[in-house]
């Protein structure tokens, strides 16, 4: 099968049996790119992840755009791109025309509900093997500790005192984080 129509088809299955958004996208995604396809390293997606998260638009769109420009270019991104984005939107589209109606049957309401169960295990799923794959790739002791630390304050804050922080300023805090516990350490090696 020609490249660019595997890249679309691909994307576009993910993009049309996935809920939830990208974070429930990403297990998906790493299953698909890294594990089935090999279009990418364990660690490239990682740092895809990280970099998707980072940058302006959906972190689906933005990873799906990333491997298609690695597999074959512009023609690539494109292609993965609209593959990710077509089947969502003829969902929206339709779901468009009978939203009003559409919750008021027990059935698809109780469906959603499920739903709702199992995107929360996706995003879970996602965020445990991407701390895997973290902790794997680190020998400091120092980036566990951070990780525990980090995630029970912020676990604790967030859900016991209703605390609302922005994830722009967790994204900044890690980085921070990050350059100042191995800034010096890329500085000694290069010496």
């Amino acid at each position: 099968m020609p490249l660019l129509f595997e890249l679309f088809l691909t994307f576009a299955k993910i993009g049309t049996f996935t809920f939830g958004g990208g974070y429930a996208m990403i297990s998906l995604l790493d299953h698909t790119c890294v594990e089935q396809k090999k279009w990418l390293t364990s660690e490239e997606f990682s740092d895809l992840t990280v970099i998707a998260e980072s940058t302006p638009g959906p972190i689906a769109i933005n990873c799906s755009t990333y491997t298609g420009y690695k597999k074959a270019g512009f023609s690539g991104a494109i292609a993965a791109t609209l593959g990710m984005i077509f089947p969502s939107f003829l969902i929206l589209l339709t779901i468009s025309f009978f939203f009003e109606n559409i919750l008021s049957y027990p059935l698809i309401a109780n469906a959603f509900r499920g739903i709702r169960v199992a995107v929360s295990l996706l995003i879970f799923r996602a965020g445990a093997k991407m701390v895997k794959k973290m902790l794997k790739n680190s020998n400091t002791k120092t980036s566990s500790l951070v990780l525990v630390l980090v995630f029970f304050t912020l676990s604790f804050c967030l859900t016991f005192f209703n605390i609302p922080i922005s994830t722009i300023w967790l994204i900044l805090a890690a980085g921070v984080a990050g350059f100042l516990l191995y800034g010096h350490k890329r500085k000694e090696a290069g010496k």
